[in-house]
């Protein structure tokens, strides 16, 4: 045995392996399906473990038009902004999207309060418009999540989504729907191991098994907490990789929504001159912010700028050469 057989680290655990999307022959309508997880050693480091699956690029889309979202970002897409379903199409067939994710902002209280119905009739349209496997995502407000989710669940019975997020307060009325309408489910935990570990067993002990299970550690932007948050990651994948079975599943991150949400990345080219051309500086940092979660053992990135997705896809598919 080398010296450098010696130094190469030896795991104990894996991470569970989550389908989402179904096939015809799965009882769904998609044309294609997305399984991530299955490592056994931290990311893109094949010598020491098996990495079967390379992480997933996941486009952003939402149900209703934008009105906050920086100028790039709206040139990028256009008029199908408009309409989720038409973006859905964009976003797959121009951009090569292999998996989306909805966000029902519509649906909040503040921002157009959309109805349960409506919002099953967006997901509908959009499972229609295109084949990949969806994510649906609520509006990140605890009440109407409770009435919008479960109508939205029913829509895509049967399509194996990934529905979300539940939280360690507020979970029993989505994973109800999940085990209802063969769904898998996002958990939300505000950085700490702790809460994400508690959820991933209050979800479990309702009778949805750890494969159906996908984390979401709140994800920070580069410039904001993005070394707090890749720390909480890489420490969540050390354990899940030590044996810790509760800890074993995949992770999700919102890259896109973080990283375009930062002055640096929204503010104009006329209010700060130094700092560089607006129309690419945005993409940078979505990139920059997708990179290092990339490294903490993200498994899917939710993304928004085509030109980031695919330089991400590009970063991934040369990580994982062997």
């Amino acid at each position: 045995m080398s010296i450098l057989d010696d130094a190469k680290e030896k795991w104990t655990g894996t991470i569970n392996e989550v389908t989402i999307g179904a096939t015809k022959q799965d009882g769904g309508t998609r044309t294609s399906v997305v399984t991530v997880g299955g490592a056994g050693a931290l990311p893109f480091m094949n010598f020491e473990g098996p990495t079967p699956r390379a992480p997933v690029v996941a486009m952003e889309i939402w149900d209703r038009e934008p009105d906050d979202w920086a100028q790039p970002l709206v040139d990028a897409f256009g008029p199908v902004l408009k309409s989720p379903a038409d973006w859905a199409r964009k976003c797959v067939e121009e951009f090569g999207a292999e998996m989306l994710c909805l966000k029902l902002a519509g649906t909040h209280p503040d921002f157009g309060d959309a109805t349960p119905a409506q919002a099953a009739e967006v997901v509908k349209s959009v499972l229609k418009a295109v084949g990949v496997p969806l994510i649906i995502w609520g509006c990140d407000h605890d009440e109407k999540d409770n009435e919008v989710l479960p109508r939205c669940s029913q829509a895509a019975a049967g399509e194996r989504c990934l529905l979300g997020a539940v939280k360690e307060d507020n979970y029993k009325t989505l994973v109800a729907s999940c085990l209802a309408d063969g769904h898998t489910i996002l958990g939300l935990s505000p950085i700490d191991i702790n809460i994400a570990k508690q959820i991933n067993i209050l979800v479990s002990e309702m009778g949805l098994p750890l494969n159906r299970i996908v984390m979401y550690p709140t994800t920070g932007a580069l410039g904001y907490g993005i070394e707090y948050a890749h720390s909480i990651q890489e420490r969540g994948r050390l354990a899940a990789l030590s044996g810790d079975k509760i800890m074993s599943l995949p992770v999700l991150c919102m890259v896109g929504s973080e990283a375009w949400r930062t002055k640096e990345a929204k503010a104009s080219q006329q209010e700060n001159p130094a700092w560089g051309d607006e129309k690419t500086r945005g993409i940078y940092w979505e990139i920059g912010t997708a990179s290092t979660f990339l490294q903490a053992g993200s498994d899917i990135l939710v993304m928004r700028h085509p030109a980031a997705v695919a330089a991400i896809r590009k970063t991934i598919s040369e990580l994982m050469v062997k």
